[in-house]
Parts: structure tokens; C-alpha cells; sequence
């Protein structure tokens, strides 16, 4: 036990030091208890963990497959696109990720202009990271009432789709996932590495389609990220749609 509780003490200075570095994303922390979520009953869950229970065991922390980074933008102007991109957190376990969602503003409260992603621990949110560049996005726009009807529960599902694993063997292809909070329209996009893999592509969609409970009448469009930095959103062509 003694060990365990060492670890957990440089683990927990190691995390000190990532929030030190990071200050520059915390305003879009918020008070604990913001959402009325499992994530409550899990953070309390991930604290026992740490702190051990009566007789000092640790409590088993439910691994994810994969590390994920979530990245907070805010548009300004006056300063270059990456300067506008920060850090908040990674994690790497159920718990934890419901800790980082009960702590941080809804989208639907964030200013236009802002953007969450998140995005495999290694992969940056952009479109010249070697692993996004020949890949493409899965893009779901939302009409303006959608913001405090739709939008937190389709980024919360999409958010479970990518840590879940959810599109089999397929869940390889996937890189992360953007919010765009936008005056006009905001949108969702779930990125993968390899516009040129169809199988793929298209299994993530359907299935993605899917578990946003979409109507079959709503078509959702695939663009390859090559198309759209070329051309205005609205001009980039679809290269697949399910």
C-alpha cells in the first residue's frame, strides 16, 4: 500500500505541475457540480481510488483503450491560430474523463468563436499534423435553435463514440473531434487519418449517424481535409455521405 501511495503522491505533483503549465486554458474551468452527470458519482469514485479506501486499497480505475487530449480554442485576431489553441487536459481512464466533462463549460455556453477538440494524446487538432493531413471529417452542422436543444447532447455522444471505441476495428481510422461554436451554424466534425479508405470511412459514419440518432433523412457529408483547406466550407465537396 505503501507504494501505491507514493506513486499516487508523484502522479498526483506530476499533475500539479501539467495544471501550472496550462494555466492559459483554465478559464474554461468551471466549479465542480456544473452538470448533473455520472460524472459526479465517478469523480468522487476517482478520489477514493486515490486516496484509498478504509484499509487503504486502491479502488480499479477502468482504463481506456486509447490517451486523449482536450484542447480549448478561443478566436483572437490579434494573435496566430496556434497561440489561440491551448491544452487543458488528458486522460486516459472512464473516470477521469468524466471528472474533465463535470468540470468544464457546456458548448452551448461557450462564445462564438470558440472550439473544443479532442483528439488522440499525440495528434494536434490541426490540419497539417502528419496524421490528420491525408485524412478528412465527418461534418454535422446544426441550425441555431439546435444550440440548447441538440448540441450538448450529440458533442457529449460524439465525445463517447471516440473514447468508447465505437466503430470496431475501424476505431484505428478515427483521430478525434471538433465542436465549432459559430454565430451562423455550429458544427460538429469527427476527424480520421485516411480520406482514400472508404471501408472505413463509411462503417464510422453509419455508425456514427447512428448513435446521434439522426433521422434517416438527414444526410451527413465526409470531406477530405485536402478539399476543404482549399476551398470555403461551404464549397468543399463531399466525398462520401451517408
Amino acid at each position: 500500500a505503501g507504494e501505491a501511495e507514493g506513486g499516487t503522491q508523484n502522479r498526483e505533483e506530476k499533475e500539479e505541475k501539467e495544471e501550472e503549465k496550462e494555466g492559459a486554458a483554465a478559464a474554461v474551468l468551471m466549479t465542480k457540480g456544473a452538470l448533473n452527470l455520472p460524472g459526479d458519482l465517478l469523480s468522487q469514485k476517482r478520489k477514493e481510488a486515490q486516496d484509498g479506501g478504509p484499509q487503504g486499497v486502491r479502488l480499479e480505475l477502468h482504463p481506456l483503450l486509447n490517451r486523449w487530449a482536450l484542447w480549448f480554442f478561443k478566436n483572437d485576431r490579434s494573435r496566430a491560430w496556434q497561440d489561440n489553441l491551448h491544452l487543458v487536459t488528458k486522460f486516459d481512464t472512464v473516470e477521469d474523463f468524466w471528472a474533465m466533462y463535470s468540470h468544464i463549460q457546456l458548448a452551448s455556453k461557450l462564445s462564438s468563436g470558440c472550439d473544443y477538440a479532442l483528439f488522440k494524446d499525440g495528434i494536434e487538432p490541426m490540419w497539417e499534423d502528419s496524421r490528420n493531413k491525408r485524412g478528412g471529417r465527418w461534418l454535422v452542422s446544426l441550425a441555431k435553435q439546435q444550440r440548447h436543444s441538440e448540441l450538448d447532447r450529440l458533442w457529449l455522444e460524439t465525445l463517447l463514440c471516440l473514447i468508447g471505441e465505437s466503430f470496431d476495428e475501424h476505431s484505428r481510422e478515427v483521430c478525434g473531434a471538433v465542436v465549432n461554436i459559430r454565430t451562423k451554424a455550429d458544427k460538429i466534425a469527427v476527424w480520421t487519418r485516411e480520406a482514400e479508405n472508404q471501408a472505413g470511412v463509411l462503417h464510422i459514419g453509419r455508425v456514427y449517424k447512428e448513435r446521434l440518432g439522426l433521422s434517416t433523412k438527414i444526410v451527413i457529408g465526409y470531406q477530405a481535409h485536402a478539399d476543404t483547406a482549399t476551398k470555403s466550407n461551404s464549397l468543399a465537396k463531399n466525398k462520401f455521405v451517408v
